[in-house]
């Protein structure tokens, strides 16, 4: 038996996996016609049910749920066409996955999965462990714990993000997720001028491993303690060379995260 092949518009979406609370989310509407219902039984706000519709409708192109006018109830929602084909395209994805996924064995290799599954613009990609969250009215601060391979300790650091994707994201303590930054958005400094600085919570000694110098800002490759490598700018003409000692800046705002 052959399937209609998925409409382009829609394969952005499908980076979601159906364990995803977005999809749930989804899927939900499509069972019991109503947002604020499904809200309740996926387990998240009412305003993170639609976060969850926006988000999955920016990247499908097309509205995946339509108003439903009338019945017992005044109304509701229900799927569209469109929204019908996202989850059957994202079960058998899933079910592919799962598959190839079986040979494989547990650890390093899925973290480097999660990763690849990815596609994004930012240069800096660690797979990390969460230690805990402190929530703030409609903000969460995430402490995670970034290892490579081998090393003897982590690597702390943070990041802050809203109520409704922490929700989404079901984050909690040991939850395994990508941490992900630009380059763009890392500071690098020589240790003299990061004394001068304001203090950053995520804020690491490292050394150099490459430069190249731009007119812009030279860019940096370091390696951290622990055998971490991070990507990051300095100040055009900021003499930096290979092997010097540097330190990295990030803001909490600047780190996104990512979850299978």
């Amino acid at each position: 038996m052959t399937t209609a092949p998925l409409p382009p518009s829609l394969t952005d979406a499908l980076g979601h996996g159906p364990a995803d609370r977005r999809l749930a989310v989804l899927r939900e509407i499509g069972r019991v016609g109503s947002i604020s219902q499904a809200a309740r039984e996926v387990g998240v706000s009412y305003k993170a049910a639609w976060q969850a519709l926006d988000t999955l409708t920016n990247l499908a192109g097309v509205p995946l749920v339509e108003r439903a006018v009338g019945g017992a109830g005044g109304g509701g929602a229900r799927l569209t066409a469109a929204g019908h084909d996202l989850l059957a395209a994202a079960g058998a994805m899933h079910a592919a996955r799962a598959q190839v996924a079986a040979g494989w064995q547990a650890g390093s290799a899925q973290s480097a999965a999660l990763a690849l599954a990815v596609r994004t613009s930012m240069r800096n990609q660690w797979p990390c462990t969460v230690q805990g969250l402190q929530r703030s009215g409609p903000l969460v601060r995430v402490h995670l714990q970034a290892r490579a391979p081998g090393a003897a300790a982590p690597l702390a650091l943070w990041t802050r993000i809203t109520s409704e994707s922490a929700q989404l994201l079901a984050l909690a303590p040991g939850a395994q997720v990508q941490a992900l930054c630009k380059a763009t958005a890392v500071q690098v400094l020589a240790p003299s001028a990061a004394a001068a600085a304001p203090p950053l919570v995520n804020q690491w000694p490292g050394q150099a491993t490459r430069v190249a110098r731009g007119a812009l800002g030279d860019e940096v490759a370091a390696l951290l303690p622990g055998g971490l490598s991070l990507v990051g700018f300095a100040p055009a003409g900021s003499g930096l060379r290979s092997r010097a000692r540097v330190v990295l800046r990030v803001d909490e705002s600047a780190i996104a995260l990512a979850a299978a």
